[in-house]
């Protein structure tokens, strides 16, 4: 079984990824972490994030090692990622990436999670289950910003908040594969849910399904 589940930053999809993998015994896999590794890679090069030519490269060159790197959660690579993630070719040097693991789940795992931005319309469009998780941009900005302070960043609400709706704008209007939800996406806004509400309702919609 292959699960999609997409969603704009911070709108709490990655949180349920893990969890709905963990409860079936799934393999999983954060999407966005091959951007996000592409980037960082970008950056320490030097290399423009706008650079199609030379981010396309590097996203050919990644490594599963990349994945682990310290610094993937900063908003300068958040940022990055958003950028290069718009690039054709390097989309297209993911795309493979994450199809092979869907396909073939490491560790002998009988499914699979994914969660990113276009895994339901694009990376895996004949997904058994998909949702499209989302929340209101300032609700969205308010957690990225507690994150970011927790881990030590001197950040201030304002420029996440601006940063949140200049990555949205970017996400949403790329050339290739802009974030929307697939036609057949289970909608879950996260605005006013805890973690655990969420879960709730993906498992029951993941439990109905097996039935």
């Amino acid at each position: 079984m292959i699960i999609a589940i997409d969603g704009p930053a911070a709108a709490g999809k990655g949180t349920l990824a893990r969890r709905v993998a963990e409860a079936l015994g799934y393999a999983y896999l954060d999407t966005g972490s091959l951007y996000r590794a592409t980037a960082k890679k970008v950056l320490d090069q030097e290399i423009d994030p706008d650079d199609e030519q030379g981010c396309t490269v590097v996203a050919l060159n990644l490594t599963p090692a990349d994945l682990t790197v310290a610094g993937l959660r900063s908003e300068e690579v958040g940022q990055a990622a958003s950028k290069v993630s718009a690039i054709p070719g390097v989309r297209s040097a993911l795309l493979r990436f994450q199809r092979d693991f869907a396909a073939n789940p490491p560790d002998g795992k009988t499914g699979a999670v994914l969660d990113g931005r276009d895994i339901g319309t694009v990376v895996c469009p004949d997904a058994d289950i998909k949702f499209f998780v989302t929340a209101s941009t300032e609700v969205r900005a308010e957690r990225r910003f507690k994150e970011l302070r927790e881990a030590g960043e001197d950040v201030i609400y304002a420029r996440v908040l601006e940063e949140m709706r200049e990555r949205d704008e970017r996400d949403t209007n790329r050339a290739v594969a802009p974030l929307k939800p697939a036609e057949d996406a289970t909608v879950i806004d996260t605005s006013g849910l805890d973690a655990d509400q969420v879960f709730e309702q993906a498992r029951d919609i993941v439990a109905a399904k097996q039935a």
